[in-house]
């Protein structure tokens, strides 16, 4: 007997969201439903490229399986609650979640590339000290549908003339530690590569992490894609202090983790970045630290010049203190560039993003005592 209309009237909130679903996990949802596997690819063809949502138009389904479907789950996105837009194309977009706590993204307009900047928490569950998401606080991992979310609404808010897809490159950069949210990180990763949905490749993803070893090394038997390392300093002592997941996870042993990461990944190189901060780590002796650290690792080096934000407590390293820093590690033979800043007037660049959440944390509140207190630097 087919549904009828008043059988799928339930409430939108009890739905099951497989915005997140890869196809596997589709195949699986569908073969409980007594399907062919043969669904999830419509589905996902459906959804991710053409931006269908409502099951009703999926007219290759059975009326029967669109009404089981519509009764039984959702494919629900983000909501906007705020859309800026710098003088250089930099869009930043606020999204609300179903739990009313926001994150934000944020698209970068390249020549030949568009670059997505996507959250995987809301807030960040490290305190790296030079971070404005840190100094909000953590609330909860994003799932893999709010993760994925972020990318089908960039491609549909900027639609191009020529229909080519907007987001060519997604970087996992946005607020959040995305290994401290593997599970759905890494099923938000695959959907991304997957031929039916959005189709990148492997080098056009691209997640940044404090390093986290046990995750770095199943990320590159599980979803080896491209590897950003949030460095920041050429030793433990001020590592410790700028990125204090370095307690754990001490220097030489990231740079072994890194090392293994790009055996039998041909061409692979780690990303570094590193943080401009001045009279803190942009010294010409820690430039030549530096380049000893990194100099066995296939790599590459950013330096972003930083970002600042109320009570950070930090500077920016000048223009010409950087182009010294970058000479001297291009002398020791490692490629390095400086990353220009985008969207800084808008608090889109590296480092500033901050949604609106509760903190489960209360490191907003900490913060705020000690910095009354005269014992913050």
């Amino acid at each position: 007997m087919e549904l009828s209309v008043t059988d799928i009237a339930t409430s939108q909130a009890s739905l099951e969201n497989l915005m997140g679903h890869d196809r596997l996990a589709l195949e699986e949802y569908f073969a409980s439903l007594g399907e062919k596997p043969f669904r999830a690819t419509q589905v996902l063809k459906w959804v991710h490229q053409q931006g269908v949502y409502d099951f009703s138009e999926m007219t290759n389904l059975s009326k029967n399986l669109r009404l089981k479907l519509a009764s039984q789950v959702s494919f629900t996105l983000p909501e906007i609650i705020n859309d800026q837009a710098s003088e250089d194309g930099t869009r930043k977009w606020l999204l609300r979640l179903e739990d009313g706590n926001s994150i934000e993204a944020v698209f970068i307009p390249e020549a030949g590339r568009g670059t997505l900047c996507v959250s995987s928490q809301v807030g960040c569950a490290l305190n790296c000290s030079f971070c404005a998401t840190a100094r909000q606080g953590f609330n909860r991992n994003l799932t893999s549908a709010e993760i994925v979310g972020q990318l089908r609404l960039a491609n549909q808010l900027l639609v191009r003339p020529d229909n080519e897809r907007p987001v060519t490159n997604v970087v996992m950069m946005g607020m959040g530690e995305p290994m401290l949210n593997y599970d759905n990180v890494v099923q938000a990763m695959r959907l991304m590569q997957e031929d039916f949905a959005y189709g990148l490749s492997k080098r056009r993803v691209t997640l940044s992490t404090s390093g986290l070893l046990p995750e770095m090394q199943r990320l590159s038997k599980e979803c080896p894609v491209s590897l950003a390392v949030s460095l920041h300093a050429p030793d433990d002592e001020l590592r410790n202090e700028l990125v204090p997941i370095n307690r754990k996870y001490p220097i030489q042993e990231l740079m072994h983790a890194c090392r293994e990461y790009t055996k039998g990944l041909p061409h692979q190189k780690i990303t570094f970045e590193y943080v401009m901060l001045a009279g803190v780590n942009d010294s010409d002796a820690q430039a030549r630290k530096l380049a000893k650290v990194i100099g066995n690792v296939p790599c590459k080096l950013n330096l972003i010049p930083f970002n600042p934000f109320k009570g950070s407590g930090y500077s920016s390293s000048s223009l010409t203190r950087i182009n010294h820093f970058r000479d001297i590690l291009m002398q020791k033979g490692i490629m390095t560039v400086t990353r220009k800043t985008r969207g800084d007037e808008i608090d889109a660049a590296c480092g500033q993003l901050a949604g609106k959440f509760t903190d489960r944390t209360r490191r907003t509140e900490r913060l705020q005592q000690v910095t009354l207190t005269g014992e913050i630097h």
